[in-house]
Parts: C-alpha cells; sequence; structure tokens
C-alpha cells in the first residue's frame, strides 16, 4: 500500500472511530446538552462541514504560493488541509448552530475524547505519509531523528503530537472533578492544542512568512488563544494548581 493510501485509510479511520466515539461521550460528558435525537446529528453535521471548510481555509493561508499556484486551476486549492483550521472551523460550526437550534448548554466536553482519538489516529497516517504531507519537522541531531525519505533526520512532530494529545487527555482525566462548569474539558484541550501547535511550529518548516515571522498556522493559534483569553487563567488554575491540601491547625 502506498503511503499516500496509507494515509487516505488513517483519516477515514479517525472520521469513523470519532464520530462512535462522540456517540458514546455525549451520554457521558454532556447528556444535558441535548433535548432531542435530532439535536445530536445537526451538531455533528455542523461540526463536520465547519472542520471540512475551515481545514481547507487554513491551508490557504498557511500556504498562498502553492494553494494558488495555477489559479484559477482549482486542483492545487482542493489539496491541503490543516487540524488547527479543522477545530476553529468546527468550533464555529457548533457554535452557529446551537444558536439556531436554540442550544443553550455547552456540548464541548462531549468531542474531548473523540478528537483526541480521532486526531491521533490521524497523525499515524501523516507519519506514515513521509515528505508529501508536510507535515514533518525540520532537520534535527537528536537520536530520534526521522528520515522520511530525503535522507535527512527531522523531528518525527507527528509523534510528538500523538504523545502530547495522549497526555493532555491524561492530565485533563486527572483532574475531570476539578472542572465544574461544562465545556470546560473542551476549552481545557482547545487552549492545550493551540499553545503546543503554536510552538511546536517553530520546528517545522514555514512555507509562507507573515509578520512578526510566524507561519499562517501560528496565526489561527493565535487568533484561537485570544478567542479563550478569558478563559485561560481559569483553565490553568484548575489544571496546574497542587493536589495536596495546605494543612491548617484546628
Amino acid at each position: 500500500m502506498t503511503p499516500v493510501a496509507l494515509h487516505t485509510v488513517c483519516e477515514a479511520l479517525a472520521y469513523a472511530v470519532g464520530f462512535r466515539t462522540f456517540l458514546w461521550t455525549r451520554q457521558r460528558f454532556a447528556p444535558d446538552a441535548f433535548k432531542h435525537k435530532d439535536e445530536v446529528a445537526w451538531v455533528a453535521v455542523s461540526a463536520i462541514v465547519g472542520a471540512a471548510l475551515g481545514a481547507k481555509l487554513s491551508y490557504w493561508l498557511d500556504d498562498p504560493l502553492s494553494a494558488f499556484a495555477n489559479f484559477p486551476d482549482l486542483r492545487h486549492l482542493l489539496l491541503g488541509k490543516s487540524i488547527i483550521g479543522a477545530l476553529l472551523g468546527g468550533l464555529l460550526g457548533v457554535e452557529l448552530c446551537k444558536k439556531l437550534a436554540g442550544i443553550r448548554q455547552s456540548t464541548g466536553d462531549a468531542f474531548v475524547l473523540p478528537l483526541t482519538v480521532g486526531m491521533c489516529i490521524g497523525r499515524v497516517g501523516c507519519y506514515l505519509a513521509g515528505l508529501g504531507d508536510h507535515t514533518y519537522g525540520n532537520p534535527t541531531s537528536l537520536p530520534w531523528g526521522v528520515d522520511f525519505g530525503d535522507g535527512i533526520a527531522r523531528h518525527p512532530t507527528q509523534l510528538y503530537e500523538i504523545l502530547f494529545l495522549l497526555a493532555q487527555y491524561a492530565w485533563i482525566q486527572l483532574r475531570h472533578h476539578d472542572f465544574a462548569q461544562p465545556g470546560d474539558r473542551f476549552r481545557a484541550f482547545m487552549i492545550g492544542y493551540l499553545l503546543f501547535r503554536l510552538l511546536v511550529e517553530f520546528i517545522k518548516p514555514v512555507f509562507y512568512v507573515y509578520p512578526a515571522h510566524l507561519s499562517g498556522l501560528q496565526l489561527l493559534c493565535v487568533g484561537g488563544l485570544l478567542y479563550y483569553h478569558r478563559d485561560i487563567p481559569r483553565i490553568a488554575k484548575i489544571l496546574f494548581r497542587g493536589r495536596s491540601r495546605v494543612w491548617e491547625p484546628r
């Protein structure tokens, strides 16, 4: 099986497993968010459509020279995508759907595990796709550098992301009793991932440099973090406060 075919299989598997996981987690983590079964379908569809559009728009922002090469030939425009844009686009799609449907309860907590599982599976596909996927890191002399086919050892940033996602989910689960406000688990997931991608992009090739020497994907991360700026101090306090209680004399 070719690297492209392996990537496609992993991507399809990520969507399938992620959706099935969502159907399970919505009952456990957001049982009161949906009044009717139809609302589940509408939210899921809105997330998928928003994610698809966001993923494509983020590719155009990140690598406009490649995306718009030979314009108006649309083939290049339809090639790339990014998970950062997919997350932000999915978030926008769900929020718009909830407003139209009158859903007031937070639904985000039901997406944390499905996104973690789906993204990990997807990154396996990115890793197997090699150089053609453009998700590899810069050259490195570290012993775990990976040769993706051009004879140069590079940061396996796909594997870094998988490790981060698993560690982040474990940490959120460890603190799950402290997330009293509905939606805080999802906010913690988004804030953590956007911060991770903002930093890890510094060891990845930059296809188009924007002001402040940031890539298009980093600009999206900054925008997403600004969206959550009011929640960041509260979420950070929940995640990083000490587990032991302070002893007080009786």
